[in-house]
């Protein structure tokens, strides 16, 4: 039997041979869920130029830079969650995500402020763990007038911009210890 040719991975993956071949020489006019699907099915008919493909699909896909500012390095939890975000944005094979992790050992206000304002010099979004302070609020603030996301890691930060917050509701935790504490 003969190896699979690009018709062959055309038919297969229900697109056009030139469909294929837009893919193949990197012009980035093949929408993803296409890409997708002819990558899917040149690895189910085992199509010889796999890793050619899989190089222009990378080549035209967007990076993602995110910017992670967590506290003291020195820290077990912190190492970990750093550590964990930074498989997480390996993970992603449809997607090419640098993520920066930064630890911050001085934790006054000044400090982090001026480390979130670098994360946003190089980074599309910024998620941070901080204590809640003006000076924090106002580098938000900056970051987020610039277009660039900031994310509230663990506990819920304050701006005059909405803040998005990952973290666990504090108004749930206590009502279920409350709940808990009355059984």
């Amino acid at each position: 039997m003969s190896r699979p040719k690009i018709k062959d991975l055309a038919s297969a993956a229900g697109v056009s041979v030139s469909t294929v071949n837009r893919i193949l020489s990197g012009m980035g006019t093949v929408r993803k869920p296409t890409q997708d699907r002819v990558l899917h099915a040149a690895e189910a008919i085992g199509f010889y130029g796999l890793g050619t493909l899989e190089n222009s699909i990378a080549k035209n896909r967007e990076t993602h830079r995110f910017g992670i500012l967590l506290l003291q390095r020195h820290r077990t939890f912190y190492r970990d969650l750093g550590e964990a975000l930074q498989i997480a944005a390996n993970g992603f094979s449809n997607e090419q995500i640098e993520l920066s992790v930064e630890f911050s050992d001085e934790l006054s206000p000044e400090s982090v402020a001026s480390r979130l304002m670098c994360l946003g010099d190089t980074c599309d979004a910024v998620g941070v763990v901080a204590a809640e302070h003006p000076l924090v609020s106002d580098a938000i603030d900056t970051l987020m007038d610039k277009g660039i996301p900031v994310l509230s890691l663990l506990s819920s930060l304050t701006a005059k911009n909405s803040v998005s917050y990952i973290g666990l509701d504090p108004w749930k935790v206590g009502r279920t210890a409350a709940w808990r504490l009355r059984k």
